[in-house]
């Protein structure tokens, strides 16, 4: 039986993803949004305005288990599912909500 998707990261995931962000400096990597950082006051922006200005990070490869810093970038939410709806990945585009 196939792995499901979380199980296919690992369980410092969120480490990883918090160091991309970080060399960044919370900016998406392709479009150049600067995206809420930890600690941002958020409580005046709408649920749909905070998902825009979330940073996610993406595999190049869609992979989620090759976690080379080669193979990650930072993207805000818009960036990265325009990745995913172009092109088959490892996650569907609903999964990537955080909500």
């Amino acid at each position: 039986m196939p792995k499901k998707s979380r199980e296919r990261y690992p369980q410092n995931c969120s480490d990883i993803a918090f160091v991309v962000k970080q060399e960044v400096n919370w900016r998406c990597s392709k479009c150049g949004l600067q995206c809420i950082r930890p600690g941002n006051d958020t409580s005046n922006l709408s649920r749909s305005e905070r998902t825009a200005l979330t940073l996610t990070v993406h595999h190049y490869n869609f992979v989620p288990e090759d976690n080379r810093r080669s193979n990650l970038c930072a993207l805000c939410t818009g960036c990265h599912l325009s990745f995913h709806t172009r092109r088959k990945g490892n996650v569907s585009p609903g999964q990537l909500s955080l909500f």
